[in-house]
């Protein structure tokens, strides 16, 4: 009995996407769930936290004496608290556009440097709008050292602008990350500055609360 021999399948070429192109990976992710960023990042917001209720409290205080005038906020804060809530809200499409699996496809990655890069100049513009409010009291004859009022107006501003640039400084760290050439990304890092950025937005919405109310 004579046996017959088949020659061996050949092997079946990958399937490619949609348009014939294979998706090129630009970085890696590292994973790192209990990164010393994260918990650094809590320990911070929390100083901050007890800086402004510290600045809070001595608002109140401060409100009991017969000196005390009310302040009108200009209309212009509330034009840079849409700024700011916007921007929380690219952060975070720029964060999910990167947080699934391991590596970061290309067109992954240009949309998430691309809402980042929205979030970094809606950061920026708020900065700037907190400038031209300050310019307006001054127009007004209304300084740091001009009243109660005014002084803490300064306080409350000044700092969380300090503080919003330092969340810009962390955005701008992010995009070279991404852009750079070690292909490897900690997602960690764009964790804890999007917990950084919300918590700036949050803490903006309860100073104006206060200044509304209270100056």
């Amino acid at each position: 009995m004579s046996s017959t021999t088949f020659p061996p399948a050949p092997a079946q070429a990958p399937r490619l996407p949609p348009g014939g192109n294979t998706i090129k990976v630009s970085v890696r992710v590292k994973a790192r769930p209990h990164d010393a960023s994260r918990s650094g990042i809590w320990v911070g917001i929390f100083a901050i936290t007890m800086s402004f209720a510290a600045f809070t409290s001595a608002l109140f205080v401060r409100q009991g004496s017969g000196d005390w005038t009310h302040l009108v906020v200009p209309p212009l804060l509330y034009v840079n608290t849409a700024v700011l809530l916007v921007s929380s809200f690219t952060l975070e499409l720029s964060r999910r556009a990167i947080v699934r699996g391991l590596e970061i496809e290309t067109s992954a990655l240009r949309s998430s440097l691309r809402w980042l890069s929205v979030t970094l100049a809606f950061g920026l513009a708020f900065v700037v709008g907190q400038y031209l409010a300050w310019r307006k009291l001054a127009a007004q004859g209304l300084y740091l050292a001009t009243n109660p009022n005014s002084s803490f107006f300064y306080v409350f501003t000044g700092m969380h602008a300090l503080h919003v640039l330092g969340g810009i400084a962390a955005l701008v760290y992010l995009v070279g990350r991404l852009t750079g050439s070690r292909n490897v990304f900690r997602r960690s890092t764009f964790d804890s500055t999007a917990i950084y950025w919300h918590f700036m937005g949050g803490l903006w919405l309860f100073l104006l609360l206060v200044m509304r109310t209270r100056l």
